[in-house]
């Protein structure tokens, strides 16, 4: 009982993740001030973001300017017909002595309009592959940048690739026989495809393309068991995915013991780690 002599008001049900997520996409679009760290609604929507923290810096970048090589700033220009009004010119620097660089177009970071979401309740995809360039992706570049001999005259598949940062790292790094970086949203396949296109003079023998690869459809039957490598990061966060998208690696890999699938997920409060084992 409280000092009145009735009994304090029951808390409020959990909200669902679904409604969650809705609540920081909805914050993206309006632009509103965020509650305060310790709202509760800012705290649980925390919980079901797949953005954890700030990025780690391990491939790193810029904005490319004046001060970037005569070849950067060639690309550059070669991009400004692609660039929108929402995106950005930058550059990543490989980890390598004398390694590439790479320039790529991407979104403003939390840039979606209307139309991002109509496209992506038609295809039936998220948006998350154009919000911004996920720490993740970061750490799988680094990873496969420092160990080229894993993909070396072998066909590689990185799978919900967003801007397509790792993908290209392995092309522009690991003589690689064939780099395919796919994403289901075509809105994303057209910014890789931008960037497969103005690195093409990074990738030596490597033969690049893009892809639109939903895990929930059958695969065409060039595709089929036809790649050595699948590479993918952040990609079991949805976890009425994992069935689809554990078929759509076993479907990729080709019937090899050195056949192999690489995943880096961070680890959150929500995540399912036992549906990301290897099957």
């Amino acid at each position: 009982m409280d000092k009145g002599g009735m009994d304090a008001a029951p808390p409020p049900p959990p909200r669902s993740p679904a409604s969650l997520r809705w609540s920081i996409l909805r914050k993206s679009l309006l632009r509103r001030p965020s509650a305060a760290p310790d709202d509760p609604s800012e705290v649980n929507t925390k919980n079901v973001s797949r953005k954890r923290g700030g990025v780690f810096n391990l491939i790193p970048c810029h904005p490319v300017d004046d001060s970037d090589s005569v070849e950067v700033v060639e690309a550059t220009l070669r991009a400004k017909d692609l660039v929108g009004p929402r995106d950005v010119c930058t550059r990543y620097k490989l980890p390598l002595e004398n390694g590439p660089g790479l320039v790529m177009i991407q979104r403003m970071e939390d840039c979606v309009d209307l139309n991002d979401f109509e496209i992506s309740t038609r295809f039936d995809i998220d948006t998350t592959g154009l919000v911004c360039s996920w720490p993740s992706e970061d750490v799988l570049a680094y990873f496969c940048v420092n160990h080229p001999f894993m993909f070396r005259s072998k066909r590689v598949i990185e799978l919900g690739s967003g801007y397509g940062l790792a993908g290209l790292a392995i092309a522009a790094s690991s003589d690689a026989q064939e780099v395919v970086i796919s994403d289901g949203n075509p809105n994303v396949v057209d910014y890789i495809q931008h960037n497969i296109s103005l690195n093409a003079q990074v990738f030596g023998a490597t033969k690049v393309q893009s892809m639109i690869l939903h895990w929930n459809q059958d695969l065409v039957s060039d595709v089929l068991s036809s790649f050595d490598v699948v590479v993918a990061s952040d990609c079991t966060f949805f976890k009425q995915f994992h069935e689809s998208l554990a078929c759509t690696v076993k479907s990729l890999l080709k019937r090899s013991e050195v056949s192999e699938a690489i995943f880096l997920s961070p680890k959150r409060e929500l995540d399912v780690q036992s549906s990301s084992t290897r099957r």
